[in-house]
């Protein structure tokens, strides 16, 4: 008989063995197959293309940073899209048969009948000749001159106008009356409105003179443009992609989704492979007598690790085939999520290939037999003559190997909580994840040592107050720590990475609430619907006034031979801004901030290495580079991010091109508010009720849905390990009620059971948490108590009982249905 067709047989046989093991796959590789579709959907996924649908390619500058001497994984996607030099539609031309057609794109907002900016739908303005693109063709009138536009027909409705009428339109300004040349319509724009300006009035108000924002090619394939262009850091778009150069939305989802699937899916392989090995370890451990008899007649080490090697192939190859096709509708219901929370626009597609679900299929079944292979060390090693004695007790300690690695996973952890006390920031957030991470997998390794301790503690005490039930808890936990400790390690990761997950996003949100609550010191925020045309910081009269532009930088930071590019949060402000925020300055002065010169932060500073009058190189949000002059470091990062930069500088690389914000001081609220006759859309404010806050709410709730799918993999594993763990003492139970105890204390003595477990998994859990938490919230608030509500610990600890009383009640009570004459001579 082949070990194929033994191991074939086995599974048959034992059947409720292999479930556990089976569930664990199936759910783990589903998951893993779902970040490979959210990573591919990344790299292919997308939406309709609308303004650029007739155009066979089109070319946008490339938007990916990456330094020269970064490897091929070291880039970042610059937030803004970059121009492109209009000598290259002369370039495009020249290749035979092509049509190169320039298009100009700047945001352009229609003021309605009310006098308020319509809001409708996103609007853009752009030079007629690119209207081919799409294609828009005149429903009425003509093509416009200078002093007129052509509206789309649904923009027309929404304003009200006809063909002949007036319409004023906005463009990083006081609105500008236009005559409506013409209405025109296209296949269906559900995603934005489209004004047509003349060629030279568009080229006008893009503020880009040289310069367009796209150039559309019609009558050319992919390949020969790019052949055309290469060595012009341009990006050629064909197909779906074309989605991504016309739809910033777009672009940055497919960013977004690439570096979460990463992430997450580095998080979720871990997990995966955690409760994979723990549940095998499990069912590999209750047939200890299987095993041995084996040994015991005469199989070698080898053939017992063959066995549960191949065992563990046929149950991961069933398991994984269908948890890749899960992943499907698991990656269907994140996309949903993540429209749901703004992550992703309600019509992006995702993109569903075999090479996600054959990664999935292959990481599951090489989890499962890097799993077996631990698991089955032990039974295949015992001596044959002392095979049925190890068989029937249990080892009482665990290798030296295994609690020499598990110190040292705890050890580490505990020094790695302490890096938020240097960085800060999201990244201290996402360290003290890791951290808590590292320390659950130490407490794993070292699990039968540290719930052995507590357990020698704690049964006395069990055993004198709960009568017979007590008692026999009490006995079964001393001499089987090992099969407690594998049911406390799950529930002590769910609740313990539950808890880290929630409350550093939380700690980290309340730290940047706190530190701009003391940096704006402004006493009226101005804001507007697509932004503050830059020069109503200069209209401002009876006060001082500044403008404030949110953007990001990307910066490359050398480590040895490895290279880190990343993306920053950045401001941009006038020398003015001195009386209005507070960046808690170190060193430099703040009124030194022109054109050309950065302030940093005080820790990024010396992290880099530089000082006031040095110079810094990184690239701004359009992927320009760029070397500017340090004149300030300043404390103040978390509400002001690494890098502060002039507000000309910081506007004139982004493409609305106009101010987050202005923030004044000394002046009347009463003449400000007249600015919003003068300016349709602005609204004024007092204090920072103003600053934009949706960024912060969106990771953090794109961090819980992440999250929430991780925790739900690790709640089936706690339950799939507390019902095998049960289920595996049917023979215990019957033996019990045969030498005459009742039915009630047995579940008594399992509640008990239960409880310890759920207990001991609770104060390991908040220990995990809170050491890294604690480290977390005193670098970032200055007390070791993180920010959040309690509740949600509590719900934690809640959820995690109810779970493990409910998964032992359950299976304890199947378990009993059976007569004890009956069960007592099943098989193990």
């Amino acid at each position: 008989m082949s070990v194929l067709t033994l191991a074939w047989q086995t599974v048959k046989a034992r059947t409720g063995g292999f479930i556990g093991a089976f569930v664990a796959i199936l759910c783990g590789t589903a998951i893993v197959a779902a970040c490979g579709i959210l990573m591919e959907s990344g790299l292919r996924g997308g939406v309709p293309t609308e303004r650029y649908a007739a155009a066979d390619v089109v070319v946008t500058a490339d938007r990916i940073v990456r330094p020269p001497s970064a490897d091929v994984l070291a880039f970042e996607h610059a937030a803004e899209q970059p121009s492109l030099p209009a000598s290259l539609v002369a370039k495009i031309a020249a290749v035979p048969g092509a049509r190169a057609v320039a298009e100009q794109t700047f945001p352009a907002v229609v003021v309605g009948p009310d006098g308020q900016p319509l809001a409708g739908r996103p609007s853009f303005g752009h030079n007629w000749d690119s209207a081919v693109l799409a294609p828009f063709t005149l429903k009425q009138g003509s093509a416009p001159k200078d002093g007129e536009v052509v509206l789309d027909a649904a923009l027309a409705a929404e304003a009200g106008v006809a063909v002949g009428g007036e319409v004023r339109v906005m463009v990083r300004s006081a609105p500008v009356t236009y005559r409506v040349a013409g209405v025109a319509e296209d296949s269906g724009s559900a995603r934005q409105a489209s004004l047509f300006f003349s060629e030279a009035v568009a080229t006008e108000l893009a503020g880009r003179p040289d310069r367009v924002s796209a150039i559309g090619v019609l009558g050319a394939d992919a390949g020969r443009v790019e052949a055309a262009l290469s060595g012009d850091h341009v990006t050629v778009s064909s197909g779906a992609d074309r989605s991504a150069a016309e739809f910033d939305d777009v672009s940055q989802t497919k960013s977004i989704l690439a570096i979460l699937a990463g992430s997450f899916g580095g998080y979720a392989v871990l997990v995966a492979i955690f409760v994979v090995a723990s549940t095998l370890a499990l069912a590999v451990e209750q047939r200890r007598r299987e095993f041995a008899l084996l040994r015991a007649v005469g199989a070698t080490p080898r053939q017992v690790r063959r066995l549960i090697g191949v065992e563990t192939t046929v149950v991961s190859v069933v398991a994984g085939v269908l948890g890749s096709l899960l992943g499907i509708l698991v990656a269907q219901g994140l996309r949903a999520a993540f429209a749901r929370i703004g992550v992703v626009p309600d019509d992006f597609a995702l993109s569903i290939g075999p090479i996600p679900l054959a990664a999935a299929l292959l990481i599951g079944v090489g989890a499962a037999r890097v799993a077996a292979w631990s698991a089955s060390r032990r039974p295949s090693s015992i001596n044959p003559v002392e095979a049925l004695g190890e068989a029937a007790v249990q080892k009482r300690d665990v290798g030296r190997v295994r609690l020499t690695i598990g110190w040292a996973l705890v050890a580490l952890g505990l020094g790695a909580t302490a890096v938020p006390l240097f960085l800060g920031g999201q990244l201290g957030a996402a360290m003290s994840v890791m951290a808590a991470l590292v320390l659950i997998i130490g407490l794993t390794l070292t699990g039968p040592r540290v719930v052995g301790a507590a357990v020698r503690v704690i049964a006395p005490v069990l055993a004198r107050s709960s009568g017979v039930s007590g008692y026999l808890a009490s006995a079964n936990v001393l001499k089987n720590s090992r099969r407690l400790a594998a049911a406390v390690t799950p529930l002590m990761l769910a609740i313990g990475f539950a808890v880290v997950n929630f409350y550093s996003q939380t700690t980290l949100t309340a730290a940047v609430q706190q530190q701009t609550e003391r940096s704006i010191t402004a006493d009226h925020v101005i804001t507007g619907v697509t932004g503050v045309p830059a020069e109503v910081a200069g209209k401002i009269s009876g006060g001082t006034a500044t403008s404030l532009v949110r953007t990001q930088v990307i910066t490359a930071s050398t480590t040895g031979d490895s290279v880190d590019v990343q993306s920053r949060p950045a401001n941009g402000l006038d020398p003015t801004a001195s009386g209005m925020v507070d960046l808690g300055v170190v060193s430099g002065s703040i009124n030194d901030l022109r054109p050309g010169t950065v302030a940093l932060s005080d820790g990024h500073a010396s992290w880099e290495g530089k000082k006031v009058g040095d110079d810094v190189e990184f690239w701004f949000a359009d992927g320009q580079q760029a070397k500017l002059k340090v004149v300030a470091t300043y404390e103040h990062d978390l509400a002001f991010g690494d890098y502060v930069l002039s507000a000309a500088d910081a506007r004139a690389h982004t493409n609305a091109g106009m101010d987050s914000a202005v923030l004044v001081k000394g002046s009347d609220a009463t003449a400000l508010q007249a600015l919003t006759s003068t300016y349709p859309g602005l609204q004024v404010t007092t204090g920072v009720a103003a600053q934009d806050r949706s960024a912060e709410r969106t990771q953090f709730l794109l961090n819980l849905v992440a999250v929430g799918v991780i925790l739900g993999y690790v709640a089936i594993s706690v339950s799939n390990t507390l019902v095998m763990s049960t289920a595996a003492r049917r023979r215990e139970f019957a033996l019990l009620r045969l030498v005459g105890t009742g039915r009630r204390q047995v579940v008594r003595m399992m509640r008990a059971e239960a409880l310890l477990t759920v207990g001991l998994a609770a104060v390991l859990g908040s220990l995990v948490a809170a050491v890294p938490l604690g480290v977390l919230a005193l670098g970032l608030t200055g007390t070791p108590v993180p920010a959040g509500p309690v509740w949600v610990y509590l719900g934690a600890l809640a959820g995690a009982a109810l779970l493990g009383l409910v998964s032992v009640a359950v299976s304890t009570r199947v378990s009993l249905r059976a007569k004890p004459i009956d069960t007592i001579g099943l098989r193990e």
